[in-house]
């Protein structure tokens, strides 16, 4: 973790150097912020005349959800709207990967927007599920950042520098980022920043900010027990490295209530977690794993060798490297705060505590790694409706579809913002 915020640091160190004069594609230096950024009102035009074909874009895109890795029909979709709306496109990037190029008129900085475009895999539905289905919310992620793209392209006289969307497949599996990533995207669009929208169990509406924390990333062991009695052995191991979970997994509607609760006070009982479920099957212990803060899968990975060699003969493996968690530079959440209040009401943001406990990991953890961005929750909990149905991976997931034009405005204004201002975010320096 301190290496990915040493480097998000010098990474925006370097913007910042460079931002005091940008280069026109005339070679003529302008010096930064001589002309306002595109103005919200315009911003909000755009958004109200587009919102009822997002809306139909998103149900459609929701009619066929398709699996990570598997978003033929998606990238078809998302490439298509993009062309159609000016932007270059290039599709099959990671995969299915959709990667659209907006370029203002006038000269700015390049910051990056990200999308993710799975579904849900029936194992990962809260209770199993029999078919994928997009319960996470990647479909409105989808269609707020189409429609991010079609406004500032509507507004491009007026929009400086260039926004890169990044229409990402795999993020269930957490393989997503990495392949679009490895094709070097990043590095060819030069982009300085790189911004996120997450559907969350708040009300619609409302955004909830990350400052320094975020989702915790997972961590997996298998551990195998010999000898006559290896089953009741290993049933009573998954017991002992049951024990070391701190927290219990939600069960109940009443038990999700209390996190979002918790989330939001400072110092909480989410401050640290361990988050923690073991499974036998014969002589066999599978264990998964959530903590935070993230340097304590080193604790618990001790503690499961510790408690199996207590047991002749048993083995523990760990199949990879933790998986890292998505922690969200404090400043920068911070500066999207104060944007999001002054656009839409000191109301229409709350501020997170801990990290969500039972949130999978996170791919856009390796975006961050590498630059300064945030990842916000947006609320997409109708008023009066169940908890269950704005919380990702339940069955009964229906997000708020007002939401969708609640996104577009406050992204394409804090995009529009980003890509005209003179220095980039601090990235990570915890003011």
């Amino acid at each position: 973790m301190e290496r990915a915020l040493a480097r998000r640091a010098l990474l925006a160190g370097a913007a910042a150097a460079g931002a005091g004069v940008m280069w026109g594609a005339s070679g003529r230096a302008v010096a930064a912020g001589r002309r306002q950024p595109i103005a919200q009102r315009a911003v909000d035009d755009e958004a109200a005349r587009l919102e009822q074909r997002l809306i139909a874009l998103r149900r459609d895109i929701h009619r066929h959800p398709e699996a990570p890795g598997q978003e033929r029909r998606t990238a078809g979709v998302v490439a298509r709207e993009l062309r159609d709306a000016g932007l270059a496109v290039t599709t099959g990037v990671g995969g299915h990967g959709v990667v659209g190029v907006l370029r203002g008129t006038r000269p700015g900085r390049a910051v990056a927007y990200r999308a993710d475009m799975d579904a849900v895999p029936p194992k990962d539905i809260v209770g199993g599920g029999r078919a994928v289905a997009h319960l996470c919310g990647h479909d409105v992620h989808t269609a707020v950042a189409l429609g991010v793209a079609q406004v500032l392209a509507r507004l491009r006289r007026q929009l400086d520098g260039t926004v890169v969307f990044l229409f990402q497949p795999a993020e269930e599996t957490l393989s997503g980022a990495r392949a679009l990533i490895d094709t070097g995207v990043l590095e060819r669009t030069r982009v300085e920043e790189i911004h996120a929208l997450h559907c969350g169990p708040f009300p619609v509406g409302r955004f909830a900010v990350t400052p320094g924390f975020g989702m915790p990333g997972q961590d997996k062991a298998e551990v195998t027990v010999s000898g006559p009695d290896a089953p009741d052995a290993a049933r009573r191991l998954a017991d002992e490295i049951g024990a070391l979970a701190t927290v219990a997994l939600p069960q109940t509607p009443a038990d999700l209530e209390r996190i979002v609760a918790d989330a939001q006070k400072p110092n909480g009982p989410l401050d640290r977690f361990v988050a923690l479920r073991a499974r036998t099957e014969e002589a066999e212990v599978s264990v998964s794993y959530r903590c935070w803060p993230q340097e304590r899968y080193r604790e618990v990975r001790k503690d499961i060798r510790r408690l199996a060699t207590s047991y002749a003969g048993a083995g523990v493996s760990f199949p990879a490297e933790p998986f890292p968690a998505m922690v969200c530079p404090e400043h920068d959440a911070r500066v999207l705060a104060r944007h999001l209040r002054h656009t839409l009401g000191r109301d229409a943001v709350t501020e997170l505590h801990a990290a969500f406990p039972p949130f999978s990991g996170e791919d856009f953890a390796l975006y961050l790694d590498r630059l300064p961005g945030t990842f916000t929750f947006l609320g997409v909990r109708t008023p009066g409706a169940p908890l269950t149905t704005s919380y990702p991976h339940y069955p009964d997931f229906v997000p708020d579809e007002r939401a969708i034009g609640i996104g577009v405005r406050a992204m394409a204004g804090w995009i529009a913002e980003r890509t005209h201002r003179a220095q980039g975010l601090p990235g990570g320096s915890g003011d």
